[in-house]
C-alpha cells in the first residue's frame, strides 16, 4: 500500500480539510494507494503578494519536510501556488508533486495552449495585473510556459478556503462556464481550474465546454500513483540537497507562528 501526504496550505478546521479530501471523488485510483491530509500550522491570509507567497512556502515546507521519515511514499501540494515545491524536493527523495506545474504540462500534452479560470474580475474579464494573476504568471515564467497561456480569466466568486463553493454552486458554476467559453474564444485548447478549491466545478465545466478541463488537485493524485508505479521521482541534479540541512529550524519557526496566531 502506497501512502501519499496531501499538504493543505491553510490551517483549516476538520470540516475544511474534509472539503479538500472530497477531491478524491473526481479521480479514479487503484486500491493500493491512500491519501492523508495535513493542514499547515500557519500560513498567509491569501496569495495576493510576494509577502503571502513566502509565508505559504514556509508553511508547506514545514508540513512536508518530515513526510519521508513519517512513512509516506509521495507528497502532493494542495495549492496552485506550488508553494514549497522546490524546497521539499531538495530535502525529500520521494516524489513531490504540485498542481500548477502538473496542470501546465498535462495541458500542453492535450493541446498547444491553455487558459486559467479562477477568482477575480466580477465581469469575467481577463486578469492582467490582478494579484492572483501575478501568481500564475510567476509559476508560468518559472516553468517556461508563459507563451502558451492564452488568457487568465476571473469570476466573481469569493475565495472561501474552508467551505469552497458549497452553498453558492449555482451562481459559481454558471459564471465559470461563461468564463470558460471566453477562454476558448481567447484561443485556449485546454482550460485549467485556477485553484484546487474550485474542484467541485470540474465535472460541470467538462460537460459544458468544448475543450478538455483540468482539475488540478485530482490530477496530482493520479500523477502520484503513476510515478510510484513507475518507481520515478524528481532528479537530484535538478533539485540539489542542502550541504548543511537545518530541518528542525522550520519546525521551530512554525511552532512559534502557530502559538502566536492562536
Amino acid at each position: 500500500m502506497h501512502k501519499v501526504l496531501v499538504i493543505v496550505p491553510f490551517p483549516l478546521s476538520d470540516s475544511g480539510v474534509e472539503n479538500r479530501r472530497a477531491q478524491k471523488q473526481w479521480v479514479s485510483l487503484g486500491p493500493d494507494i491512500e491519501f492523508d491530509y495535513r493542514p499547515v500550522k500557519a500560513s498567509c491570509a491569501n496569495f495576493d503578494s510576494p509577502h503571502d507567497w513566502l509565508l505559504a512556502d514556509v508553511g508547506v515546507y514545514e508540513a512536508g519536510v518530515s513526510a519521508q521519515e513519517d512513512g509516506y511514499d509521495a507528497v502532493c501540494i494542495d495549492s496552485m501556488s506550488d508553494s514549497g515545491l522546490g524546497a521539499l524536493r531538495s530535502v525529500l527523495d520521494i516524489p513531490v508533486i504540485a498542481p500548477a506545474r502538473t496542470a501546465y504540462m498535462v495541458a500542453l500534452t492535450l493541446g498547444n495552449t491553455f487558459s486559467i479560470v479562477s477568482y477575480g474580475d466580477p465581469d469575467g474579464g481577463r486578469l492582467a495585473n490582478d494579484p492572483i494573476a501575478m501568481l500564475y504568471k510567476k509559476t508560468q515564467k518559472e516553468y517556461g510556459v508563459s507563451d502558451r497561456c492564452a488568457s487568465i480569466r476571473g469570476v466573481a466568486i469569493d475565495s472561501d478556503w474552508e467551505n469552497l463553493l458549497t452553498g453558492k454552486e449555482e451562481q459559481a458554476l454558471s459564471l465559470m462556464v461563461e468564463a470558460g467559453h471566453q477562454c476558448v474564444e481567447d484561443g485556449a485548447d485546454v482550460v485549467i481550474l485556477g485553484s484546487t478549491t474550485l474542484h467541485q466545478a470540474g465535472d460541470h465545466l467538462a460537460e459544458h465546454l468544448p475543450v478538455p478541463v483540468i482539475n488540478p488537485g485530482p490530477l496530482t493524485y493520479k500523477l502520484a500513483e503513476l510515478l510510484l508505479g513507475l518507481r520515478l521521482t524528481h532528479s537530484r541534479p535538478g533539485h540539489p540537497s542542502p550541504a548543511t540541512p537545518k530541518l528542525d529550524v522550520a519546525h521551530a519557526m512554525l511552532d512559534a507562528a502557530q502559538a502566536f496566531e492562536s
